[in-house]
């Protein structure tokens, strides 16, 4: 158990702490179809990290899971959790309230994919508008969110490894059984857990429009779909369409590309040390990441002894 008593309730169990565009909303919400578990609404409170959210207060966030029965595992999923150095007071503020036994989920995904994911995410919010290699110097912090042993020290250091599960998108997305058990056996979960075919993949960036409030409230306008159908021609409503799309995967350049590799392996040689996957770098992240389950290396030699 989490939080106080005294407190009048329950804080969540376990946590999905990131990494932002790594499969977190699917997890969450194929963890919210399981009997016996109960996941927030929002996905994301971000209690821990933004400072207006934290100003709500401990009893706001405790009203999340205000709808879970008793003997049911809490969760939420907040990847603003593991955003250094954008967020710097959220370890501090988990640790005032979080217990030793809480359970953290940490998913990563290939460093530069995960990167370009994120920027066609901001791209569509209209938070970046240049090129990603332009967006990489005025937004830094995107790369920073791909440094996963960065982001993880802290927790490590807070909870130790046997409080964190790490997962890799690449074996999550083509094992989803497997990985949706895993997770599970991870958080206490006594049940058998299914995977839910029904839901699909969530939270694609890829498929969005870039967000305009103008434009949207004219498309929501009543009658106004029966009218652009009437009088607009299938091939000039694509048209339009398209100009708000990204049409292709953005590149990088190959400068750029080769700057992140740098940055990124050597993050990556620390990750693979304390996973026991000497050598991990961008080059062989994918194949690595498929084909196996990341465990910490202290707690394989403990299992192993």
């Amino acid at each position: 158990m989490s939080a106080s008593a005294s407190e009048g309730g329950r804080l969540p169990d376990f946590i999905i702490i990131g990494a932002m565009k790594c499969a977190t909303s699917t997890l969450h919400e194929q963890l919210a179809r399981q009997s016996d578990i109960f996941m927030s609404d929002p996905k994301e409170p971000n209690f821990f990290s933004d400072d207006e959210q934290w100003a709500r207060g401990t009893s706001w966030y405790r009203g999340l899971f205000a709808g879970a029965k008793p003997g049911d595992l809490r969760g939420e999923s907040s990847t603003h959790y593991t955003k250094l150095p954008t967020y710097p007071l959220t370890i501090d503020r988990m640790r005032r309230h979080l217990t030793h036994g809480a359970k953290l989920v940490y998913i990563m995904r290939h460093p530069i994919d995960r990167l370009i994911s994120q920027y066609i995410h901001e791209w569509t919010q209209g938070v970046v508008s240049g090129t990603i290699d332009e967006a990489l110097d005025s937004h830094p912090e995107m790369i920073e969110y791909s440094r996963y042993a960065m982001q993880l020290k802290p927790f490590i250091d807070a909870w130790g490894e046997a409080s964190i599960l790490p997962l890799f998108f690449e074996r999550f997305t083509a094992h989803e059984q497997e990985s949706l058990e895993r997770v599970c056996r991870f958080i206490g979960y006594a049940r058998q857990p299914k995977w839910s075919e029904s839901l699909g993949e969530q939270n694609v960036s890829s498929e969005r429009m870039r967000r305009s409030a103008w434009r949207d409230a004219i498309a929501k306008f009543p009658g106004m779909t029966a009218l652009r159908r009437a009088f607009v021609p299938q091939s000039v409503r694509d048209r339009i369409k398209g100009a708000w799309m990204i049409k292709e995967r953005p590149a990088l350049s190959n400068a750029s590309m080769a700057r992140l590799k740098s940055l990124f392996d050597e993050d990556l040689a620390t990750l693979g040390a304390w996973l026991g996957l000497d050598g991990l770098c961008c080059d062989n992240f994918k194949s690595m990441a498929a084909n196996g389950h990341p465990t910490w290396r202290a707690q394989a030699k403990v299992t192993a002894a």
